[in-house]
């Protein structure tokens, strides 16, 4: 189910409203992400000046130390940023693929103050799980592959409840995903954010993979 629903939502990526969502997810994303750049540096510098600390290198310190944390934020709240964000406009994805491959399903608007709602506790969830995680990360990384298996393992529960906290309420006459779907479904969202320039398109891809998992389950029963 979940291999079809990947398949089936591919093409959805370049419905207007998709390359649209993806448009605002991005700029809003880095719009976010340069603003904390700005913050952290200038944090730096004033701490620079408080501290009387001079010379040459002390602006590149400043510059590596924004960066060190920037990639440490990239890390982690990318994933984060770029679903709440989409989770503010999911609507326009979610009834795009709906109008083109269930047109006869009948869904309910969820509204402007939910997906605000939906927004604000992924992001919670996101970070705060990651941060609990975050010890467990770094000793794991002597394995080798055990933080990523850990990483993709707690993702995919997160992704999973996301996506199905997206579409289930539009639909509230229809059984809710399995466990062991939403975690599928995590599994393959959370991949696609680990794959340069694929991570980009993981929000929207995510989104229409959901649709399909909630509503193809008619066809392919």
């Amino acid at each position: 189910m979940v291999l079809t629903a990947a398949l089936r939502a591919f093409p959805s990526i370049f419905h207007g409203a998709a390359l649209r969502l993806m448009g605002k997810t991005l700029v809003l994303t880095l719009l976010l992400f340069g603003l904390l750049g700005a913050a952290l540096w200038f944090g730096f510098h004033a701490l620079r000046l408080h501290m009387g600390w001079g010379g040459y290198w002390s602006g590149w310190g400043e510059g590596a130390a924004t960066a060190l944390l920037m990639l440490a934020a990239g890390w982690l709240l990318f994933r984060a940023t770029a679903m709440a964000v989409m989770g503010l406009f999911a609507d326009d994805i979610v009834e795009a693929v709906e109008r083109a491959d269930y047109p006869h399903a009948a869904a309910r608007p969820v509204g402007w103050a939910r997906s605000l709602r939906f927004a604000c506790r992924s992001v919670l969830r996101t970070i705060g799980w990651n941060l609990i995680a975050l010890p467990a990360y770094m000793l794991l990384l002597v394995t080798g592959i055990g933080t990523i298996g850990l990483f993709l393992a707690l993702n995919a529960y997160l992704l999973g409840r996301d996506l199905a906290d997206m579409v289930e309420p539009r639909h509230p006459t229809l059984p809710p995903l399995s466990r062991s779907g939403r975690w599928l479904l995590g599994l393959v969202s959370a991949c696609l954010f680990l794959v340069p320039v694929a991570n980009l398109l993981a929000p929207i891809f995510s989104a229409a993979m959901a649709v399909h998992m909630l509503l193809g389950r008619k066809i392919s029963a």
